[in-house]
């Protein structure tokens, strides 16, 4: 079995072992393939693994020998699951490895938002505290999350968490998601309600024509003025420019993303240079400990295969 990896640079520094895949089949490596380079390079392969690598329709046409896709992510919108389904290719993904991972950066993000953590410590490095009469100076904006309302947009395992997280800290958690799970103990309630209530919204919903940007300047609009935007799901959930227009009239006080529409970034981003906007390089799920729990998942993921028992299948 010949095994092409065609991105693995995007999960890792150097610091993850891939060697235990050798066990499987003949291993080849490459660190970024760009979209021209993806069909010779995978033209003969048994099995891909790739992470955001676009496997369409007219890759898989062009590799006879391919069975098995695995995707290092939970979110599988790069691959054409339909078209893998017609050729009988199993795709397999990874959920709920990132799930402590993402939860730690939705709060850091909430923290640095209502507590300007950053600056202070930047000012201090200033030596403002050394100036200072007194022995405590508070000349950025600080607020407590505890008594605030965060509404949670989708309710499934990061969600869950994201809620049981705000539940902790003395904050209301009211829910929006497409299925209501009468496990849930905080209540459902319609999007307006929770535009309209929230002093933090934060997306937990995937990718899908339905979702796509679920937040723009009409779903903003109804947000409490003051309110605090976080995004750690997809970047296509919010309208780019709806929400630098919102940051820009001071609409809302703030956002936190770790996702955009296009990424890397790009240079005509609407968000780049947004006031009180803190944007992380999609690292949420980046933590040491959790490439290495995708790394073996995603082994357990093709021996599984190769066993004639997958797991983690998104085509059937």
């Amino acid at each position: 079995m010949k095994i092409v990896f065609t991105d693995s640079d995007t999960v890792t520094a150097g610091d993850i072992s891939f060697s235990p895949f050798a066990a499987y089949g003949t291993v080849v490596r490459y660190g970024v393939t760009a979209p021209g380079q993806t069909a010779e390079r995978v033209r003969d392969a048994d099995a891909i693994i790739c992470n955001k690598t676009l496997i369409t329709r007219e890759i898989m046409e062009r590799s006879p020998n391919l069975k098995y896709i695995g995707v290092l992510a939970t979110g599988y919108n790069n691959v054409d699951i339909e078209c893998a389904k017609e050729k009988g290719i199993i795709v397999t993904n990874i959920p709920g490895y990132s799930t402590d991972g993402v939860v730690q950066l939705v709060f850091a993000l909430i923290f640095e938002l209502f507590i300007n953590l950053g600056r202070y410590s930047s000012s201090v490095n200033e030596g403002d505290w050394i100036k200072s009469p007194t022995f405590s100076y508070f000349p950025y904006p600080i607020r407590c999350v505890a008594g605030k309302t965060i509404g949670v947009v989708g309710y499934g395992t990061i969600g869950s968490r994201v809620a049981k997280a705000a539940d902790a800290f003395g904050m209301r958690v009211i829910v929006n998601s497409r299925t209501q799970k009468p496990e849930c103990p905080f209540p459902f309630v319609d999007m307006d309600t929770l535009l309209k209530e929230s002093d933090i919204v934060t997306l937990h919903c995937p990718l899908t024509p339905q979702s796509e940007k679920l937040i723009n300047a009409e779903t903003l609009s109804e947000m409490k003025d003051g309110a605090v935007l976080i995004n750690t799901s997809r970047g296509p959930v919010v309208d780019e420019q709806a929400l630098r227009d919102a940051l820009d009239s001071g609409k809302l006080a703030g956002a936190g993303l770790d996702v955009l529409c296009k990424e890397p970034m790009t240079e005509d981003c609407p968000l780049f240079g947004a006031p009180n906007c803190i944007i992380t390089p999609h690292i949420a799920w980046a933590a040491y400990e959790t490439r290495k729990r995708l790394i073996a998942i995603a082994e357990e993921n093709l021996a599984s295969f190769i066993n004639g028992t997958p797991q983690n299948s998104v085509s059937g």
